[in-house]
């Protein structure tokens, strides 16, 4: 199943897809990801950044979720947002893995494919698609990260880890199934 751009990749096919943040410095490359997203049938966006991140230049990051809602809008799409954020390296608390864990089963199940996101797509977002894994009985410890190796195989940033740090690769290697 294809992509809607390169960062990108399905977890589930059609129903899961995680990455990098969905923006780009100029507003054309911007707007064509969220349409894509749209026409790649996502209806649920759940992002991990914190509102006041910046790039690796220092630049503040675009929010798109305005531009999101009147694409859907002009398609006639419902798309939910839902923020849920985790600071820049770090991990959510269990708890907060959980709910992160919930929304994404709760969409799925409403029959809304759903895309995770951080910015780079590699950390936290790494994080939260180890423990996905881990929790649906798919992968369980090492094999999830070679898992999330293996479904990011068309990622141009494939040679840099996921999750990025030591902390995050524990808390996808202690998750528990049904956790």
């Amino acid at each position: 199943m294809n992509v809607p751009f390169e960062r990108s990749y399905w977890v589930v096919p059609g129903k899961f897809l995680a990455g990098c943040y969905p923006g780009a410095k100029q507003a054309k490359q911007a707007h064509k990801k969220l349409v894509d997203l749209l026409d790649s049938g996502i209806r649920c966006i759940i992002s991990l950044m914190e509102d006041y991140e910046t790039d690796w230049k220092g630049q503040e990051i675009h929010h798109y979720e305005e531009e999101l809602q009147a694409i859907a809008k002009s398609k006639g799409i419902d798309i939910q947002c839902v923020t849920m954020p985790v600071p820049e390296t770090s991990i959510p608390t269990i708890t907060g893995m959980r709910q992160i864990l919930d929304i994404i089963d709760q969409s799925i199940k409403s029959g809304k494919p759903v895309y995770v996101h951080c910015w780079g797509g590699k950390g936290r977002t790494g994080a939260v698609v180890g423990c996905y894994l881990v929790r649906h009985g798919i992968a369980v410890g090492k094999e999830a990260l070679q898992m999330i190796t293996y479904l990011r195989k068309g990622d141009v940033a494939r040679h840099e880890p996921s999750p990025e740090n030591e902390r995050q690769r524990w808390l996808v290697y202690s998750w528990r199934q049904g956790d």
